[in-house]
């Protein structure tokens, strides 16, 4: 588990992907302290060593057998449940499956926005309307989905959508997928998103 504290009134839960808690979660849980928010990554891997990339099958086979989505959002609710008195603002960030677990989390009365990266899985859950704040961040191109066709299924109320160049993992910069514009515009989107909720 990576804890950063920054004795912020705003805490960012960050939901990694099923690579685990590798040098990309670590960076980019520095980037957001960095904003001076305190920020939570929690290990949902047995393991303390992340996947490889080049084990991206074994890595969603192990998520999807020995993990699933029930699994962490019991445990991204329990963290709640822990830091709810203590921060005037909780959001949370999810990556891939864990964009997947933020937007099924978005029900929680005591989040005050999410954002996800990548969720492809969340056109598994298109009937949920968020109760609080969304942003949403696509690339172009997955090649599971269309991802214009979920745009416009979950251009619904409170969801702000986007769509970058790239394709899935466009934001990771220690992978080969990494697309350096569209990382940068989505995090800075994702710190005025943070600053106006």
């Amino acid at each position: 588990m990576i804890q950063i504290n920054k004795k912020s009134g705003t805490v960012i839960i960050v939901i990694h992907e099923i690579y685990g808690i590798n040098q990309h979660m670590k960076s980019f849980c520095e980037l957001l302290s960095k904003q001076s928010f305190d920020v939570i990554c929690p290990n949902f891997l047995e393991s303390e060593t992340p996947f490889d990339y080049s084990q991206e099958e074994d890595a969603y086979n192990n998520f999807m057998e020995n993990i699933g989505f029930t699994h962490v959002i019991h445990k991204i609710k329990d963290i709640l449940l822990d830091v709810k008195d203590e921060y005037q603002k909780i959001f949370i960030i999810g990556f891939s499956v864990g964009a997947t677990v933020a937007w099924l989390c978005s029900e929680e009365e005591c989040v005050d926005g999410i954002v996800g990266y990548y969720g492809s899985r969340i056109r598994d859950y298109v009937e949920l309307i968020p109760q609080c704040p969304t942003m949403l961040f696509f690339p172009k191109e997955e090649q599971s989905f269309n991802v214009d066709e979920l745009i416009l299924t979950l251009d619904k109320k409170n969801i702000e959508l986007h769509k970058f160049n790239g394709t899935h993992g466009f934001s990771d910069p220690y992978s080969p997928k990494y697309n350096v514009k569209s990382a940068q515009k989505a995090f800075s989107e994702l710190v005025n998103f943070i600053v106006k909720h």
